[in-house]
């Protein structure tokens, strides 16, 4: 592993831009960054905080999580939409982690406590974000809404519940929604799935935000091998490069000996990554 950037906070939501190069923010300190294809950092949207999730909107820009799910435009003076409120449900406080199917639907999960913030957990919802704006509630019961992915034909949803100890998968019908989820994996007794993402063979790559690696499982939930990581706490993933044979991995850090320790890591693996659609929603 290469470490390519270093001395953030808690980095989530890295995605790959064939164009530039990697997103990535940075949840408690904000800001979403653009690590370029010649391993340059630069500020790509400010100060916005709380950023678990993020994708490429086919009208450029960005969509991004937080107390919302917003589309910001990139550079100085980028216009910032939003595209869906915490009203969504009476207890969503706010939106984690996102992903998108191949027609540039936006599937997110809704947070109904404060993570770092002492609350009693409170389960939270899944949505879509439908290609003209609206939205619908697809499931619930998530306590801690993590990593999405689709499977390479779209008709398997991977999703990382931290608080639940798992890796559900729903059965995804042609309207988007999705049917009862059931258990794909766990990452044993002390294991934390947190990001995730899909190989073009179907394997589910899980970060382990408890344990320093990031966990494959095929695509039967068999596990097939561990990607050990510098540091003890993953927090999420990408594939990039050309190829999609790059595999970037983001850490976090909650104090003691790792303060302010967030780096981004590459590394080359044998499987190339699925590549993410972009986001089709409407802007208004």
């Amino acid at each position: 592993m290469q470490a390519l950037a270093s001395g953030y906070g808690l980095i989530e939501g890295p995605v790959w831009d064939p164009a530039t190069g990697l997103y990535f923010s940075d949840v408690p300190n904000g800001g979403v960054y653009l690590l370029d294809r010649a391993d340059k950092v630069s500020l790509a949207v400010p100060k916005r905080r709380g950023i678990g999730g993020m994708a490429l909107h086919a009208a450029g820009g960005l969509v991004v999580g937080g107390r919302d799910i917003a589309h910001v435009g990139l550079g100085n003076g980028g216009e910032t939409r939003t595209l869906l409120t915490k009203d969504v449900t009476p207890v969503a406080i706010g939106f984690n982690d996102l992903t998108t199917d191949q027609a540039g639907r936006i599937y997110v999960g809704s947070l109904a406590f404060r993570v770092f913030g002492g609350d009693e957990p409170r389960p939270g919802h899944l949505h879509v974000i439908d290609l003209d704006g609206t939205a619908r509630t697809i499931s619930d019961g998530i306590m801690l809404t993590n990593g999405l992915g689709f499977s390479p034909d779209g008709k398997r949803l991977y999703h990382s519940d931290a608080r639940g100890g798992l890796v559900r998968v729903y059965d995804v019908n042609d309207d988007g929604s999705v049917g009862p989820w059931r258990r794909f994996v766990t990452l044993g007794e002390n294991g934390v799935a947190d990001g995730l993402k899909v190989a073009s063979d179907g394997s589910v790559w899980v970060a382990d935000a408890h344990g320093g690696r990031v966990a494959v499982f095929n695509a039967d939930g068999s596990h097939r091998t561990d990607v050990a990581v510098p540091l003890p706490m993953v927090t999420s993933l990408c594939f990039g490069g050309d190829d999609m044979r790059d595999l970037y991995v983001v850490t976090g850090s909650r104090g003691g000996p790792h303060e302010n320790c967030g780096t981004v890591f590459r590394s080359r693996v044998d499987v190339p990554g699925l590549p993410l659609a972009p986001a089709r929603v409407a802007l208004g």
